[in-house]
């Protein structure tokens, strides 16, 4: 069972808090990164279409585990930017996803650099396993 509890101010799509059951099998995903299957960057220059190829494979890794994006309970969404503009940009691909529907709990940062070159965009995660 996933209760996610809002506390504090309304959040626009997000919950501030996600509860589990002791027992529950949980999934962290780390890697979510704008990789083709052949490892090359997608969408160079791109922060919207990098982070449509990140949410692609976050479905991919969850799949893989035996999840999906509704058993999500936590993002950290990494942006290369310090422009509000861009770090909307992102979440907005995280809201169309269908990602946000849970509501998860997520924190969007906006960082100076990321690990492959030409990289804007990276999700972490933390899913049930149900």
């Amino acid at each position: 069972m996933i209760r996610r509890v809002t506390a504090l101010f309304p959040p626009p799509t997000y919950s501030h808090a996600s509860v589990v059951e002791a027992g529950t099998k949980l999934a962290f995903l780390a890697g979510s990164v704008p990789l083709d299957a052949e490892g090359r960057i997608v969408g160079e220059g791109d922060p919207v279409r990098q982070a449509e190829q990140v949410m692609a494979n976050l479905q991919e890794q969850l799949k893989a585990v035996g999840s999906d994006l509704a058993h999500v309970l936590h993002t950290e969404v990494y942006v290369v930017s310090g422009e509000t503009s861009v770090l909307s940009a992102v979440w907005e691909v995280v809201e169309a996803s269908g990602l946000s529907t849970g509501p998860h709990s997520s924190t969007l940062l906006g960082v100076a650099c990321l690990g492959y070159t030409g990289q804007l965009v990276e999700i972490t995660a933390t899913a049930v396993v149900p």
